[in-house]
């Protein structure tokens, strides 16, 4: 009899212990990619060269076209989303460097998503953090370097330039910086913007020794004809104030689902 109680508690401790353990396993995980494709209305962005016309068939170059992307988040078909680690989540895609128009995720679980959420901006929690724990292209002085208030302690969210012969600024130049996330003690203006995305019929498939790539527009037209128009004989260059409103509210409308692939 005794040895019957002796096997019963040890069965029941390996049970309890194998059952703790499947409760804190990580589901399997894989690799996902986003992929951002900048555009100017049906054409290709490309800095420098081309020009552009905006719907006051005003024409203008772009020298610079750069956002932050952050707190990505990835919805299933059943309501549910996987959340990726916001220390993961924090992308600045510039269009003079291709390699940065690729956001890659790991630790993706696996499974079908079919829409995915994110910042076009950096968050208020970030933006306040110590500086030590803002690195890589959050880094003001490398990775971020040019984006970064250091007068308003606060990210440039997305900045677009260049010129025209249309504009009143000096040397013709057109500059558009939005930035503000609700401020430290003294409210300002707060333009982080929440961009939401369905990929329709398509799913998204993560699965094990495969890479799956979602591809998506950004479309720099929209910036200055997305809601609001903006002229550049009258607004050449915005930082701040109800034109930086504005041009967020712009801003929010650039992107778009393009595809996926699976499997690569």
């Amino acid at each position: 009899m005794l040895r019957i109680h002796i096997f019963l508690f040890l069965s029941c401790c390996f049970l309890a212990c194998t059952g703790r353990k499947l409760q804190t396993e990580s589901p399997q995980a894989g690799k996902l990619q986003i992929t951002f494709d900048n555009v100017v209305g049906n054409r290709d962005l490309i800095l420098g060269t081309e020009f552009y016309t905006n719907t006051l068939n005003q024409t203008f170059k772009v020298a610079n076209f750069n956002y932050y992307v952050s707190n990505i988040k990835l919805q299933r078909a059943d309501g549910t989303e996987h959340v990726v680690l916001q220390d993961s989540s924090y992308f600045l895609v510039r269009e003079s460097n291709a390699s940065s128009q690729t956001a890659a995720l790991n630790q993706v679980p696996f499974g079908e998503y079919t829409g995915l959420t994110f910042i076009l901006g950096v968050d208020s929690l970030r933006n306040t953090m110590d500086i030590a724990k803002r690195t890589g292209v959050l880094d003001p002085a490398t990775g971020g370097q040019g984006h970064y208030w250091t007068w308003n302690s606060g990210y440039i969210f997305m900045r677009l330039e260049g010129n025209s012969p249309q504009s009143t600024g000096t040397a013709g130049l057109i500059q558009y910086h939005v930035g503000g996330f609700g401020g430290y003690s003294t409210p300002i203006d707060n333009n982080i913007k929440k961009i939401s995305l369905s990929f329709g019929t398509q799913k998204a498939v993560v699965q094990a020794n495969k890479k799956t790539s979602i591809q998506l527009r950004a479309d720099a037209l929209k910036i200055i004809t997305g809601i609001y128009t903006i002229d550049f004989a009258t607004l050449p260059n915005v930082m701040g104030g109800d034109d930086a409103k504005k041009v967020a509210e712009n801003a929010s409308k650039i992107f778009e689902f393009v595809g996926i692939t699976n499997g690569l």
